[in-house]
Order: C-alpha cells, then sequence, then structure tokens
C-alpha cells in the first residue's frame, strides 16, 4: 500500500467522513431499533415504521424533505427517554449491530489517512449517543454529531444542535480553526447531496455511493466517485498497518532498543581488553 505522509512543516490536514451509508451501510439511528423496543423504550409499531425508514433510506437515500420528517419523528419518539438506558443500550449492543455494518473501503481509508498523519473527524446528522462510540470503536479522532436538549437526565424532544446540510460544513470550518487543519489539502467522503457543503469546504472531496443528485453534482464537479460494497468486522480485517497508538508503541519500543544497544556498543568499545 502507497502510503503519503504529511510534511510537517505544512498545516495539518483531516479527513472527514460522513457516517450513514458512508462508513457504514445503514442508518446508524434506526440500526438500534430493535435494540430500543427490547430495552422498552419503543413499540411495535415503532419498530415496523423506523424499519420502514430503513428500507427507504437505503433504497434512495434521504432528499432534505425526507430528512427533515425523519428529524422530527425521532425528536418526537425519544421525548422523555432516560439518556443513561439509551447509552447503556448503544454500549450493550454496538459491537453486534453496527460492526457488521462497517464497510472494508471506509476502513482500509480511514488507517491510511491515519498513517498519513492525517486527524479522522466523523461528522454524522444522527445524535451523539450513537455517533460517538461508533467514532471511538473507528478510531475517530473527532466526532460531530447531533446533540438533544437534555433535562433531569431525559431527552426533552427538542434538537440542541443539528448537524445536518451547511451546519457541517460550519462545524468543519469551527474544528479547522481550533485544530490548525488546511482545508485546502483536506478530505470529506459522503454518499448524500445533503452534503454538498461539507464536500465543497475541502479541497479533496469524495462521494461515496452517491444518491442521484450527488453524482450529478460529483460529475459536474469532476469529484472522485467511490463503490463501497464489502461490509466486514473490524475483529476479523487484517489492517494494512497497525492503528497509531500500536504504532507509537513499537516506535517507543524500537528505540529503546536501538538505545539500549547503543548503550551496549560503547561499554563494549570502552571496555579494556586482558589477554591471557
Amino acid at each position: 500500500m502507497l502510503v503519503l505522509v504529511e510534511n510537517h512543516s505544512l498545516p495539518r490536514t483531516a479527513a472527514f467522513f460522513d457516517l450513514d451509508k458512508t462508513v457504514i451501510a445503514k442508518s446508524s439511528t434506526l440500526a438500534f431499533s430493535k435494540s430500543f423496543y427490547q430495552g422498552g423504550l419503543i413499540n411495535r409499531r415503532a419498530v415496523l415504521r423506523t424499519a420502514y425508514a430503513q428500507f427507504v433510506y437505503l433504497l434512495g437515500g434521504a432528499d432534505h424533505d425526507q430528512m427533515e420528517r425523519m428529524r422530527e419523528y425521532l425528536s418526537a419518539l425519544c421525548r422523555g427517554w432516560n439518556v443513561r438506558q439509551v447509552r447503556e443500550i448503544v454500549a450493550e449492543t454496538l459491537h453486534d449491530l453496527i460492526d457488521p455494518l462497517i464497510y472494508d473501503e471506509a476502513a482500509s481509508l480511514i488507517e491510511e489517512h491515519h498513517a498519513a498523519g492525517r486527524d479522522v473527524v466523523i461528522v454524522s446528522t444522527s445524535g451523539a449517543e450513537v455517533v460517538e462510540p461508533i467514532g471511538e470503536m473507528l478510531g475517530a479522532d473527532h466526532v460531530v454529531a447531533t446533540r438533544m436538549v437534555v433535562e433531569d437526565g431525559r431527552y426533552t424532544g427538542e434538537v440542541e444542535y443539528y448537524a445536518y446540510g451547511p451546519t457541517k460544513a460550519e462545524a468543519i470550518a469551527t474544528l479547522a480553526a481550533s485544530e490548525g487543519y488546511d482545508l485546502s489539502r483536506s478530505y470529506a467522503y459522503s454518499d448524500s447531496a445533503t452534503d454538498i457543503p461539507m464536500l465543497s469546504a475541502v479541497g479533496n472531496p469524495h462521494a461515496v455511493n452517491p444518491d442521484r443528485a450527488l453524482r450529478r453534482e460529483a460529475n459536474a464537479r469532476g469529484w472522485p466517485v467511490l463503490v463501497f460494497s464489502r461490509t466486514v468486522r473490524l475483529r476479523q480485517r487484517v489492517p494494512s498497518m497497525p492503528p497509531r497508538p500500536v504504532l507509537a508503541a513499537f516506535a517507543a519500543a524500537g528505540a529503546a532498543a536501538a538505545t539500549a544497544g547503543l548503550v551496549w556498543y560503547v561499554s563494549r568499545r570502552r571496555r579494556p581488553e586482558y589477554s591471557l
């Protein structure tokens, strides 16, 4: 694998990934409907409705109006939910539900960007309670996600921050300013035309499994179009390079071994030789 390493004399760069249908093969929020049902948060009718929404989403993506209807429905659905219970359900079922949905191609790209010295940022319209643990599982450096209003440990049904459309581009610009990213040399990946502002904010945009509107825009602007199709559990993958903490450990161990070897060599050189 060819890895292009960052020139550290230049400003830092990052790779921004949409989550649903870009890194994983389904809607991350809707994927937990059965678990929420088993936890007593929703009824059977809601499970069927979210299953239908998942089917429609997978079939043709979601335009602005559909996303708005989904946002309104999910906001109303979670009103009164206990936040701690939601986080516990997500933590307990995360690997069983999400791990098998991760695109192998996306996981490889994340590894390559990390190996090149770039930060990886997940930017998703889904809720932070779902996106943050997924981002941690993927080894992301930062996560941008929708946040709900919480009072007395429960959701009010109101949205505090909606990570959608132009708001994603604004979040990227804010993060770039705080982290020192050069957006003109950064990368972005998404499947949806609603993320055109995010893709336009970087110098290296990519359309992944694009919907019709994004495909037209990508063709018009000359953006690369990628097709991700292989899903694989992270634990079953053989990564091309170990994650950065492992690389750092190897580097530290290597440095320690080299230092020890040098000390041994010098001591041997300085030790007087005696002949019998």
